[in-house]
């Protein structure tokens, strides 16, 4: 379940409801206007982007757009070489193993740069290129900050056309990072008092919000810091220590109690 993203989950639906008249067009031999399924991702770090573009590879799978219906990761450093040549052999591997889902490129704005001996142009030109002759089996989603991703786009001519919607993912508001955090907890029995909820919140009110925030990151890098003084309080009360390691943690943590079962 995700929690939050109304607006990408909007997005999401019209996409999918889209290939779904397109499947049944085609199905009474109607006419179906091609046009391009890569996406643009735009939002901070933690929010949902790769998570969304794995279940869009489940989606489309069913849908029959995609025959797998995997997702491959990768980054600058996957994609670009430092020697002439290697450049396209990487890029084209990327596409290879991606051929039959999604291929998700996570702060595409890298690829461009000012340098002249940079083969990032390169490694566009290359990717574009397989977008159009694989595009009965492979959908790219480039995924980043969105005023460097602005720039990207407008890097090279062909992005534009090529990458025809971009989905916004905003950052998450305080009571659905209370509802990651809890939710993480659930799945691991681990529970807070009001209290400590109450502690937890404040927390993530008083983080700056800004290009580095963390957004579900920040609520799951909480949760494993509460999990692991917890399993270490939990060892310890066989020794009647717990109390003391409760008492020199975090706030948060004051009224947290771990079920095991």
């Amino acid at each position: 379940k995700l929690i939050g993203l109304e607006a990408v989950k909007t997005e999401v639906r019209l996409l999918t409801n889209l290939v779904r008249v397109e499947n049944m067009r085609r199905e009474r031999k109607l006419p179906v206007v091609d046009r391009s399924l890569h996406l643009v991702f735009v939002g901070n770090p933690g929010t949902g982007k790769t998570t969304v573009a794995r279940l869009l590879a489940r989606f489309y799978k069913v849908l029959k757009v995609v025959s797998k219906g995997h997702l491959v990761e990768t980054v600058r450093s996957g994609l670009v070489a430092g020697y002439v040549g290697q450049t396209a052999t990487k890029v084209n591997k990327a596409c290879d193993d991606a051929k039959g889902g999604i291929l998700f490129v996570d702060e595409a704005y890298a690829l461009v740069t000012d340098s002249d001996q940079d083969f990032g142009a390169e490694a566009v030109a290359t990717l574009l290129k397989r977008m159009e002759d694989d595009r009965d089996d492979l959908i790219v989603i480039v995924a980043g900050y969105p005023e460097p991703m602005l720039k990207f786009l407008d890097s090279n001519p062909g992005l534009r056309s090529r990458f025809s919607k971009t989905i916004d993912f905003p950052d998450y508001t305080d009571d659905e990072l209370m509802a990651i955090f809890e939710s993480i907890g659930t799945e691991h029995h681990c529970s807070l008092d009001a209290g400590a909820k109450a502690a937890v919140k404040a927390y993530f009110a008083g983080q700056e919000r800004g290009p580095t925030f963390g957004n579900g990151r920040l609520a799951r890098n909480l949760h494993g810091a509460r999990i692991g003084l917890l399993e270490a309080g939990h060892q310890l009360e066989q020794g009647g220590l717990a109390a003391t390691l409760r008492a020199h943690h975090a706030q948060y943590l004051a009224g947290a109690h771990l079920e095991v079962h």
